[in-house]
């Protein structure tokens, strides 16, 4: 089981840099041509514990274009801040990762 884990932690950190890069490359596309529309989301997570809920926030903020305004672990969402409009499989794509590392 712990070394499941291990590989999931390392499968997400290369999922992680890849899409900051992708994410990188975007952000600075739609900067230049000027197609920026600030938006709010709420998406729903399926991690229970709030250590992965901590782990899914911290991972938006650090891809570029997005940012995790607040955090309800109680009912598992997080509010999210996007240069764009985008899907909920766009912004955390890395979420499965999470939750086979950590729960």
């Amino acid at each position: 089981m712990f070394l499941f884990r291990i590989g999931y932690g390392v499968v997400y950190l290369v999922d992680l840099a890849w899409n900051m890069f992708l994410s990188a490359i975007s952000t600075a596309s739609l900067c230049l041509r000027g197609k920026i529309e600030p938006t709010v989301l709420e998406i729903d997570t399926v991690l229970e514990k709030e250590v992965g809920q901590t782990i899914l926030a911290n991972s938006i903020t650090l891809t570029p274009g997005t940012l995790t305004i607040d955090i309800d672990n109680e009912n598992k969402k997080l509010r999210v801040a996007t240069i764009t409009p985008r899907s909920r499989e766009d912004i955390i794509p890395f979420e499965k990762y999470i939750k086979g590392m950590v729960e």
